[in-house]
Protein backbone atom coordinates (compact mmCIF):
# COMPACT_ATOMS: atom_id res chain seq x y z
CA UNK A 1 0.00 0.00 0.00
CA UNK A 2 1.27 3.41 -0.87
CA UNK A 3 1.99 5.82 1.97
CA UNK A 4 0.85 9.35 1.27
CA UNK A 5 1.17 12.72 2.95
CA UNK A 6 -1.92 14.51 4.24
CA UNK A 7 -1.04 17.17 1.62
CA UNK A 8 -2.06 14.60 -1.03
CA UNK A 9 -5.60 14.09 0.32
CA UNK A 10 -8.47 14.21 -2.18
CA UNK A 11 -12.21 13.88 -1.62
CA UNK A 12 -13.31 10.28 -2.24
CA UNK A 13 -9.86 8.85 -1.48
CA UNK A 14 -9.78 5.84 0.86
CA UNK A 15 -7.19 5.67 3.63
CA UNK A 16 -6.32 3.25 6.40
CA UNK A 17 -6.72 4.98 9.76
CA UNK A 18 -6.91 3.21 13.13
CA UNK A 19 -6.70 -0.12 11.27
CA UNK A 20 -9.94 0.56 9.40
CA UNK A 21 -10.87 1.82 5.93
CA UNK A 22 -12.13 5.42 5.76
CA UNK A 23 -13.29 7.49 2.78
CA UNK A 24 -12.27 11.14 2.84
CA UNK A 25 -15.57 13.02 2.60
CA UNK A 26 -13.99 16.45 2.87
CA UNK A 27 -10.74 18.00 4.02
CA UNK A 28 -9.31 21.44 4.59
CA UNK A 29 -5.66 22.46 4.75
CA UNK A 30 -5.26 25.03 7.55
CA UNK A 31 -2.19 27.21 8.06
CA UNK A 32 -2.75 29.33 11.15
CA UNK A 33 -0.72 32.46 11.86
CA UNK A 34 1.00 30.74 14.78
CA UNK A 35 1.92 27.09 15.09
CA UNK A 36 2.17 24.37 12.49
CA UNK A 37 -0.18 23.70 9.61
CA UNK A 38 -2.75 20.91 9.86
CA UNK A 39 -5.41 19.15 7.82
CA UNK A 40 -8.96 19.04 9.15
CA UNK A 41 -10.92 16.08 7.72
CA UNK A 42 -14.31 14.45 7.75
CA UNK A 43 -13.96 10.69 7.29
CA UNK A 44 -16.62 8.04 6.64
CA UNK A 45 -16.04 4.45 7.72
CA UNK A 46 -16.36 2.25 4.62
CA UNK A 47 -17.94 -0.68 6.50
CA UNK A 48 -20.09 0.95 9.18
CA UNK A 49 -20.89 4.29 7.52
CA UNK A 50 -20.07 6.19 10.72
CA UNK A 51 -18.58 9.65 10.28
CA UNK A 52 -15.53 10.94 12.15
CA UNK A 53 -13.92 14.36 12.18
CA UNK A 54 -10.17 14.19 12.69
CA UNK A 55 -7.29 16.65 12.49
CA UNK A 56 -3.98 15.45 11.04
CA UNK A 57 -0.62 17.20 11.33
CA UNK A 58 0.33 18.51 7.87
CA UNK A 59 3.47 16.36 7.92
CA UNK A 60 1.62 13.16 8.87
CA UNK A 61 1.77 10.10 6.61
CA UNK A 62 -1.07 7.61 6.16
CA UNK A 63 -1.56 4.47 4.10
CA UNK A 64 -3.77 4.87 1.07
CA UNK A 65 -6.08 1.93 0.41
CA UNK A 66 -6.36 1.01 -3.25
CA UNK A 67 -10.01 0.15 -3.77
CA UNK A 68 -10.86 -1.85 -6.85
CA UNK A 69 -14.21 -1.24 -8.51
CA UNK A 70 -15.86 -4.17 -10.26
CA UNK A 71 -19.12 -4.63 -12.07
CA UNK A 72 -20.94 -7.93 -11.57
CA UNK A 73 -24.27 -9.33 -12.67
CA UNK A 74 -26.83 -10.52 -10.12
CA UNK A 75 -27.88 -14.08 -10.95
CA UNK A 76 -30.02 -15.59 -8.18
CA UNK A 77 -30.69 -15.99 -4.46
CA UNK A 78 -30.18 -19.18 -2.47
CA UNK A 79 -31.27 -18.67 1.15
CA UNK A 80 -29.18 -15.86 2.61
CA UNK A 81 -26.65 -15.99 -0.24
CA UNK A 82 -26.92 -13.90 -3.38
CA UNK A 83 -24.92 -15.06 -6.36
CA UNK A 84 -23.21 -12.59 -8.69
CA UNK A 85 -21.15 -13.32 -11.79
CA UNK A 86 -18.03 -11.56 -13.00
CA UNK A 87 -18.78 -10.91 -16.70
CA UNK A 88 -15.11 -11.28 -17.67
CA UNK A 89 -14.14 -14.49 -15.87
CA UNK A 90 -17.69 -15.94 -15.48
CA UNK A 91 -16.76 -16.71 -11.89
CA UNK A 92 -19.78 -16.83 -9.57
CA UNK A 93 -19.36 -15.07 -6.23
CA UNK A 94 -21.73 -15.58 -3.28
CA UNK A 95 -22.57 -12.44 -1.28
CA UNK A 96 -24.20 -12.69 2.15
CA UNK A 97 -27.45 -10.96 3.04
CA UNK A 98 -25.77 -8.25 5.18
CA UNK A 99 -24.00 -6.68 2.19
CA UNK A 100 -27.06 -6.60 -0.07
CA UNK A 101 -29.92 -6.18 2.43
CA UNK A 102 -30.47 -2.45 1.86
CA UNK A 103 -31.05 -3.10 -1.86
CA UNK A 104 -33.42 -6.08 -1.62
CA UNK A 105 -36.55 -4.09 -2.51
CA UNK A 106 -35.17 -3.38 -5.98
CA UNK A 107 -32.73 -6.21 -6.69
CA UNK A 108 -33.76 -8.25 -9.71
CA UNK A 109 -32.00 -10.92 -11.73
CA UNK A 110 -29.57 -9.86 -14.48
CA UNK A 111 -28.95 -6.45 -12.88
CA UNK A 112 -25.39 -5.16 -13.22
CA UNK A 113 -24.19 -4.02 -9.78
CA UNK A 114 -21.08 -2.11 -8.70
CA UNK A 115 -18.73 -3.60 -6.12
CA UNK A 116 -15.94 -1.99 -4.09
CA UNK A 117 -13.23 -4.54 -3.31
CA UNK A 118 -10.15 -4.25 -1.08
CA UNK A 119 -7.65 -7.12 -1.02
CA UNK A 120 -10.27 -9.48 -2.53
CA UNK A 121 -12.77 -8.61 0.24
CA UNK A 122 -16.04 -7.15 -1.02
CA UNK A 123 -16.75 -3.98 0.95
CA UNK A 124 -19.91 -2.64 -0.65
CA UNK A 125 -22.46 -3.51 -3.32
CA UNK A 126 -24.49 -0.85 -5.13
CA UNK A 127 -27.37 -1.30 -7.54
CA UNK A 128 -28.07 1.23 -10.32
CA UNK A 129 -29.66 4.51 -9.16
CA UNK A 130 -32.47 4.17 -11.71
CA UNK A 131 -34.09 0.92 -12.81
CA UNK A 132 -37.12 -0.15 -14.83
CA UNK A 133 -39.75 -2.41 -13.25
CA UNK A 134 -42.99 -3.94 -14.41
CA UNK A 135 -46.13 -3.14 -12.40
CA UNK A 136 -47.52 -6.48 -11.22
CA UNK A 137 -50.47 -5.27 -9.17
CA UNK A 138 -52.31 -2.00 -8.67
CA UNK A 139 -55.86 -0.67 -8.56
CA UNK A 140 -57.59 0.02 -11.90
CA UNK A 141 -57.31 3.41 -13.58
CA UNK A 142 -59.94 5.86 -12.42
CA UNK A 143 -61.83 7.78 -15.09
CA UNK A 144 -60.34 11.25 -15.55
CA UNK A 145 -57.02 10.40 -13.83
CA UNK A 146 -54.27 12.79 -14.92
CA UNK A 147 -50.62 13.30 -14.17
CA UNK A 148 -51.58 15.90 -11.56
CA UNK A 149 -53.85 13.46 -9.70
CA UNK A 150 -52.97 11.77 -6.47
CA UNK A 151 -50.92 8.59 -6.30
CA UNK A 152 -51.79 4.99 -5.50
CA UNK A 153 -49.78 1.97 -4.29
CA UNK A 154 -48.42 -0.49 -6.85
CA UNK A 155 -46.48 -3.72 -6.44
CA UNK A 156 -43.52 -4.10 -8.80
CA UNK A 157 -41.92 -7.33 -10.04
CA UNK A 158 -39.55 -7.58 -7.04
CA UNK A 159 -42.50 -7.50 -4.63
CA UNK A 160 -41.78 -3.98 -3.39
CA UNK A 161 -44.62 -1.48 -3.08
CA UNK A 162 -44.12 1.97 -4.57
CA UNK A 163 -46.42 4.96 -5.10
CA UNK A 164 -47.40 5.63 -8.74
CA UNK A 165 -49.74 8.15 -10.41
CA UNK A 166 -53.40 7.10 -10.79
CA UNK A 167 -53.05 6.59 -14.57
CA UNK A 168 -50.44 3.77 -14.29
CA UNK A 169 -51.86 0.29 -14.96
CA UNK A 170 -50.81 -3.32 -14.36
CA UNK A 171 -48.30 -4.60 -16.91
CA UNK A 172 -46.80 -1.16 -17.58
CA UNK A 173 -43.11 -0.55 -17.04
CA UNK A 174 -41.97 2.35 -14.88
CA UNK A 175 -38.64 3.97 -14.07
CA UNK A 176 -37.87 4.09 -10.33
CA UNK A 177 -35.18 5.93 -8.35
CA UNK A 178 -33.83 3.03 -6.26
CA UNK A 179 -32.23 5.39 -3.72
CA UNK A 180 -35.60 6.83 -2.68
CA UNK A 181 -38.14 4.35 -4.08
CA UNK A 182 -39.83 7.15 -6.02
CA UNK A 183 -41.66 6.68 -9.33
CA UNK A 184 -39.94 8.77 -12.01
CA UNK A 185 -41.83 8.12 -15.25
CA UNK A 186 -43.32 5.50 -17.53
CA UNK A 187 -40.60 3.51 -19.28
CA UNK A 188 -40.57 2.94 -23.02
CA UNK A 189 -39.06 -0.35 -24.11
Amino acid sequence: MPTISTNDFKNGMTIIFRDELWDIVEFQFVKPGKGGAFVRTKLKNVKTGSVLEHTFDSKAKVDQAIIEKREMEYLYRDGDNFFFMDPESYEQVPINLELIEQHLRFLKENTMCNFKVFKEEILTVAIPDFMIFEIKETTPVLKGATAASSSKPAIIETGATIQVPEFVTEGEKVRVDTRTGEYMERAND
